[in-house]
């Protein structure tokens, strides 16, 4: 017995095999659990008291019955007002629409009647100029710019700089403009008398015909010429003889101050001579204090002009 070799045990276990769903024991443990344990034990509690389920006494159940009573009530009147209403809610907004048509109509139909009484008014000053303007009345007319015309002269295109947020000194260095790239009423100003001095007999920015009661001021960032906004580029035309009108310019002060906002702003300005420009005639004239002076009179007896 002792001469026989006793075998050790083997104490090697092979460990258990993992789950497959190992991975998945939140979701598991979810799924097993799907009702917390203080409910499923408030629910047991309830089952035992014998109060789980519908109503069981007469009265529950009446108030019960009430109380749906009351919620089909709700929700059947609620239809039937959104249904009432639904129409009446329609019916309001055609009316507006309608509404909306008819004062767009008559704003339309104001707005020609202004420009028909606009433009018998300045028929009216054309004939008036001409009458009181005697052999000179076609002068008259044009000096007033109370008739369109045509004839030889200059184009002038005056564009804001492509980068408009340049700084610097130059002409413009003490005006506190905050963008010296754009073109602003004072420089406009500047280009329209110029031209003016150097021979112009007419002149217009973006078609609005300029006469002596013409202002040409800013609004914001937008020049307004006589209360009109223009917007880049501003094309001006100015009748007279183009090649000299335009070689005067240019050598003006005024011309040399476009120069250099164009070389210092990056400014872009053309100027070129044209064989014929056409201008329309300037809006009604609204003269508050000048009147006709009559004929041997005034001035004319005393030989002195009038301002």
């Amino acid at each position: 017995m002792c001469g026989m070799s006793q075998q050790s045990p083997d104490r090697s276990t092979a460990p258990p095999s993992a789950r497959p769903d190992a991975s998945m024991s939140l979701l598991n443990n979810v799924m097993d659990h799907s009702l917390d344990d203080g409910y499923a034990e408030a629910s047991a509690r309830r089952k035992a008291d014998g109060s789980a389920g519908l109503p069981r006494t007469l009265k529950s159940k009446l108030g019960l019955a009430a109380g749906l009573v009351v919620a089909a009530l709700v929700v059947t009147l609620g239809a039937a007002e959104a249904r009432i209403s639904a129409p009446v809610v329609a019916k309001e907004r055609e009316e507006l629409i309608d509404r909306i048509d008819a004062e767009t109509e008559a704003a339309d139909t104001l707005e020609s009647d202004v420009d028909t009484l606009r433009h018998d008014v300045s028929e009216r000053q054309r004939k008036a100029l001409e009458r009181h303007g005697g052999d000179q009345g076609q002068l008259v007319a044009l000096l007033a710019g109370a008739t369109p015309v045509e004839g030889p002269g200059v184009k002038l295109v005056v564009d804001d700089a492509k980068d408009t947020d340049q700084g610097g000194g130059g002409p413009r260095e003490s005006t506190g403009f905050a963008d010296t790239g754009r073109v602003r009423d004072r420089d406009m100003q500047r280009v329209v008398n110029g031209l003016w001095e150097s021979g112009a007999e007419a002149i217009a920015i973006n078609g609005q015909r300029l006469t002596a009661l013409s202002a040409i001021r800013a609004a914001g960032d937008a020049i307004l010429v006589d209360n009109r906004p223009l917007v880049p580029p501003y094309t001006v035309l100015a009748v007279g003889d183009g090649k000299k009108l335009a070689t005067a310019f240019q050598d003006s002060a005024d011309g040399q101050y476009l120069q250099a906002l164009k070389e210092s702003f990056d400014i872009r300005t053309s100027i070129s001579d044209q064989a014929k420009v056409r201008l329309p005639a300037a809006p009604s004239l609204i003269v508050r204090t000048a009147e006709p002076k009559a004929a041997g009179s005034g001035a004319a007896d005393t030989g002195k002009g009038t301002s």
